[in-house]
């Protein structure tokens, strides 16, 4: 798939609006970061919508802004295109994109991806990874073959050393359904706004939330 809108100025803009919206129009962009140890680029195939605080004018249970501004999500209340990586279960970081205005709290889990430039890169930090398909599905993964953790959280996913360029026709199929791992009423049918590219291999397998006390969120 073509990727020719790579401008930062076009893209950002882009990003400003609803995640909601731009989550099926995003997949195909392609998501470069370029480390010490060479560059590694990844198509993305499967996102989820992320929106704001309980008081919000879009309030999403979901949500890490949930519950309002904390020294963790504040990226999120920032402008658009920078990135928000999280820790979660004691081990895996995971990364998203940070859209709408800023000060409007909402961001795009990146969820899987085909990794389409630095495979090799790729597979030297995702070790227990067997085939190609495998290196980027899944968010942890998508974070981990990137490169990415908390370290980056904050920084601009449309600047040096990363940058990010949208596809210039949409993706032919996209499908939408509750997101994965979600716990109470953001993980239900109510908040379909997990999007992929139908039959793509690298798309994550669903998984509903096992209960909990507290919320997960993207």
């Amino acid at each position: 798939m073509d990727n020719d809108i790579s401008n930062p100025a076009e893209v950002r803009k882009f990003l400003a609006g609803d995640p909601r919206v731009i989550a099926p129009q995003i997949l195909g962009a392609v998501l470069t970061h370029h480390s010490e140890s060479g560059p590694v680029s990844v198509m993305l195939t499967e996102v989820e919508a992320y929106m704001g605080p309980r008081d919000s004018e879009h309030p999403d249970p979901g949500s890490h802004t949930f519950g309002g501004p904390t020294a963790r999500n504040a990226p999120m209340f920032g402008p658009p295109g920078f990135l928000y990586v999280y820790f979660t279960y004691g081990m895996h970081y995971c990364a998203n994109i940070v859209c709408g205005p800023d000060g409007s709290p909402s961001a795009l889990l990146l969820r899987a991806g085909e990794i389409v430039e630095g495979e090799g890169l790729a597979a030297l930090r995702r070790p227990a990874s067997k085939a190609h398909k495998d290196l980027a599905s899944g968010p942890a993964r998508l974070a981990s073959a990137l490169g990415l953790t908390t370290a980056d959280t904050g920084r601009d996913a449309l600047a040096a050393p990363f940058s990010l360029s949208l596809p210039s026709t949409p993706a032919a199929a996209v499908a939408s359904g509750p997101r994965v791992g979600v716990a109470g009423p953001g993980g239900s049918t109510e908040y379909p706004w997990r999007f992929w590219i139908e039959d793509d291999p690298t798309v994550s397998k669903y998984k509903a939330a096992k209960p909990r006390i507290r919320n997960t969120a993207g």
